[in-house]
């Protein structure tokens, strides 16, 4: 599934734009720690994405699978993901991060729950209600994969083979956004783009409703900036010596 979605140049530019951790994000974010990052991703089409944007020199990305990622052994200092582990086959990745990683060296994966806005909790009708009448329609799309994202990774700390790991929760982040911007986020999703490629009138629909019953829930417009909360959640990793 993760193929089906993200190689499709459209899908990566939209999630590039839209998602709060994006390749290039995380990659550049690292840039000035260690000698040399590496980003890789499934997509071709991510890649490009990443390519796109201006970064440090010492930041570079190709295409490949976390479960074999082509390092030498024990070469490695830090495996960072985000939002992507609850696409791995855990058993494989496990086995490889402890074939790259330098002894006590570490791994971070983490991801995130879907933006919650802030300050209109008096609407009577409730921006979280409305979101949530979106994923309800959304259900029929879910699979395994979304189920470990709803549990908050507690599946992917326990396919941890590494005896020194712990559980980072309730970290939230506050950012100032368009509710236009968040439709757009909503649209990014997989659940999302599973329903438009199956029947894309409804799908469009179901999304201009949701704007819409926003727009008049918090009297504003599309484009007027409102304070989002995302809760993000990681897991942490280091490899015995």
């Amino acid at each position: 599934m993760a193929v089906y979605f993200f190689e499709e140049p459209e899908h990566a530019a939209r999630y590039q734009k839209y998602r709060p951790s994006t390749p290039s994000q995380l990659q550049e974010g690292l840039a000035s720690h260690f000698d040399k990052v590496v980003g890789i991703d499934l997509s071709e089409a991510q890649i490009e994405e990443a390519r796109k944007m201006d970064g440090p020199d010492n930041v570079s990305y190709r295409q490949g699978v976390a479960e074999e990622m082509k390092f030498e052994d024990g070469s490695v200092d830090l495996v960072t993901v985000g939002a992507a582990a609850h696409w791995f086959d855990m058993e494989k990745f496990m086995k490889e991060l402890a074939r790259i990683l330098k002894p006590h060296g570490c791994v971070a994966l983490y991801c995130y729950e879907v933006p919650h806005l802030l300050g209109y909790d008096h609407c009577s009708d409730h921006p979280t209600q409305i979101v949530q009448d979106l994923f309800t329609i959304l259900k029929p799309y879910e699979t395994e994969v979304n189920s470990i994202v709803w549990n908050e990774y507690k599946e992917v700390f326990d396919a941890i083979t590494f005896p020194d790991k712990e559980r980072a929760e309730d970290i939230y982040v506050k950012l100032k956004k368009s509710i236009s911007w968040f439709i757009r986020y909503l649209n990014s999703s997989v659940l999302y783009q599973s329903y438009q490629k199956e029947d894309p009138e409804n799908a469009k629909a179901s999304l201009e409703k949701v704007e819409q019953r926003l727009l008049n829930a918090l009297g504003v417009s599309s484009e007027t900036v409102v304070e989002f909360s995302m809760k993000y959640f990681c897991v942490l990793a280091s490899k015995p010596e």
